[in-house]
C-alpha cells in the first residue's frame, strides 16, 4: 500500500500524491510501487525493496541522490498458537525534499505518527523525523519488554500452585522474544553508532540531541533485554527445582506407602505357608486370625510413625 502524508502547521494529514517535504509510506508494497517510488525518486529498487526481506540486516547506505537506513524494529505474532513479539525490517530512504518508509506490515513505530500519538514532529525535516521514528522504535522495544516482563511475572506467581507443560513452553517463547530482541537491538547500535559518525548527514544542534537520546534509549533497551533474559533463565530454574522436588516428594510418599503395604503381604505370605498347621504359630489358638490382623495393624501403625518422624509421609 502507498500512502502520502504531510505535516502542516504542526498537523499530519495524508494528500493525493506526491509534494515536496512530504512522507511516503509503503506498506507491503507490490512491484508496482515499488517500482514507481524507485523511478520518480531515482532510487534503487534493490534498497528500496530491501525492507520486504526478514532476513535482511541493520545498516546504513549513502549513495549519490539518497540515504538508506534500515533497522529491525518490533512487532507482535502468532507462534505456536501464542501471542508473540518478533522484529521485521524497516527500510528509511531520505532525499533533500521526500522521506520514504517500506515495511512488510502495518507497525506501531509508525503508526504513532499518523494517529497524532508523537508530538512536535515534521516530514519536512527529514533527519529529524528519522530520529523521531528510531526513538520511538526503542520506545516501543522498551514497552514490549516490559510486557515481557510482566508475562514472566505471571508464570512465576504460579510456581506454588499447579505448574502445567504449558507455563514451560510460554517461558520458552518470552525467552525467543528476548534472543530476537537482544540481536536486532545490537545490530540497530551499530547503525546509530554510524549515524553519529558519520559527517555527510546534516545535523543541527536539536537533531544532534535527538540522536544522542536515541543511542541513550537503545543501549537502556539493549540492557534491559539482557536482564530479563537474566530473569527468565533464573526462572525457568527455580521451576525445574520446584518439578524435581514435587517428583522426590511424590516418589518417597510412594515408597513409604509400598513399606507399609508390604508388611501385610509378608505376614500373610508366612502365615499362607503350606506347612504342617501343629508347626505354625497361633494354628489352634482361639481368636489367632484377629491377633495376626492386629498385631499386623501395630507394626504398620509403628512404621508410618518412623516414617512419618523421618519425614517420609
Amino acid at each position: 500500500m502507498l500512502s502520502f502524508y504531510r505535516t502542516d502547521e504542526g498537523l499530519i494529514h495524508e494528500i493525493e500524491e506526491y509534494e515536496p517535504g512530504c512522507w511516503i509510506k509503503l506498506t507491503a508494497p507490490s512491484l508496482e510501487e515499488c517500482t514507481y517510488v524507485s523511478e520518480t525518486f531515482d532510487m534503487d529498487i534493490v534498497d528500496v525493496r530491501a525492507a520486504l526481506d526478514d532476513e535482511e540486516s541493520s545498516r546504513i547506505s549513502m549513495e549519490d541522490s539518497y540515504t538508506m537506513i534500515l533497522v529491525d524494529i518490533p512487532t507482535a505474532e502468532e507462534r505456536n498458537n501464542r501471542h508473540t513479539y518478533t522484529t521485521i525490517p524497516l527500510g528509511i530512504l531520505m532525499q533533500e525534499d521526500v522521506l520514504v518508509t517500506v515495511c512488510a506490515e502495518e507497525t506501531s513505530v509508525l503508526r504513532s505518527f499518523i494517529d497524532r500519538r508523537v508530538r512536535e514532529f515534521s516530514t519536512k525535516k527529514q533527519m529529524r523525523f528519522t530520529y523521531q521514528i528510531l526513538y520511538n522504535s526503542s520506545m516501543v522495544y522498551q514497552s514490549l519488554l516490559r510486557s515481557i516482563d510482566r508475562k514472566r511475572t505471571e508464570i512465576e506467581e504460579k510456581i506454588n500452585d499447579n505448574t502445567e507443560d504449558s507455563d514451560l513452553i510460554d517461558l520458552h517463547e518470552l525467552e525467543s522474544n528476548l534472543v530476537y530482541f537482544a540481536t536486532s537491538l545490537r545490530a540497530n547500535s551499530l547503525v546509530l553508532d554510524r549515524l553519529n559518525r558519520y559527517g555527510r548527514l546534516k545535523l543541527y544542534e536539536e537533531d544532534q540531541e535527538l540522536l544522542e537520546d536515541v543511542i541513550i534509549e537503545n543501549k537502556q533497551a539493549i540492557e534491559m533485554t539482557g536482564i530479563y533474559r537474566d530473569i527468565i533463565n533464573g526462572t525457568r530454574e527455580l521451576m525445574s527445582t520446584v518439578i524435581n522436588n514435587r517428583l522426590n516428594n511424590v516418589m518417597k510418599y510412594l515408597a513409604a506407602v509400598t513399606i507399609v503395604m508390604s508388611i501385610p503381604t509378608i505376614i500373610s505370605g508366612l502365615w499362607g505357608m503350606n506347612v504342617a498347621a501343629d508347626w505354625m504359630p497361633l494354628s489352634k489358638t482361639p481368636h489367632g486370625f484377629g491377633i495376626i490382623c492386629l498385631v499386623t495393624l501395630i507394626i504398620c501403625l509403628i512404621s508410618m510413625w518412623i516414617l512419618r518422624k523421618k519425614r517420609m509421609l
